[in-house]
């Protein structure tokens, strides 16, 4: 029996074309889902997976109506496998009924295994860079920016260093201090 699945991510977009496309390839019962494929909990879905039995396919149109992540997906549909159960993709023409679909199944496999291997790669990459770049823990601060040197050593007030010290950006400053610019490098007081 097939059975099909559509989703739209909001309840304002349309399944219509998902389910036209569906009831083309002769799904029997239809589950729909309006909800983000990125949220795990999806009702229809669910009932989806329940009502499957040996022999029967899972129909969707396209393989990101499954859900997102590729992880979760290779998951499912392994899942789905053991039970028995066949797997086809109206537009991705993956069909786990025939040799080459398994075989562009398998292919998907090797990918997200790629994947995985890359982020990982990736991640370990950064934690050295970072871990490199910072100080040791007993080490020096880190050094003032030029601009807060140069405030604490002219002879501006301490309401005036404090008020740059927050970061706030020069202009601010200047106007909270009272002084107006005479020139592009000259302050003068009010």
């Amino acid at each position: 029996m097939k059975i099909g699945y559509a989703r739209v991510s909001t309840t304002d977009q349309n399944p219509a074309l998902q389910l036209a496309a569906l009831k083309r390839e002769g799904c029997e019962k239809i589950f729909t889902d309006k909800v983000s494929g990125a949220i795990r909990k999806r009702p229809e879905l669910d009932k989806c997976l329940k009502k499957l039995n040996a022999g029967d396919v899972l129909v969707v149109w396209k393989l990101d109506r499954l859900g997102r992540s590729l992880r979760d997906l290779i998951t499912l549909l392994d899942d789905l496998k053991g039970q028995g159960v066949k797997f086809k993709s109206l537009t991705e023409s993956i069909d786990t009924q025939t040799p080459t679909g398994r075989a562009m199944w398998q292919m998907v496999g090797v990918l997200a295994e790629l994947e995985r291997s890359l982020i990982q790669e990736r991640t370990k990459a950064g934690r050295e860079a970072a871990e490199a770049v910072r100080a040791p823990p007993d080490g020096p601060p880190p050094e003032p920016a030029p601009l807060l040197i140069s405030a604490s050593n002219s002879s501006i007030g301490a309401n005036r260093r404090a008020l740059i010290n927050r970061n706030k950006p020069i202009s601010k400053c200047t106007r909270a201090s009272g002084f107006r610019r005479k020139s592009s490098s000259v302050c003068s007081k009010i």
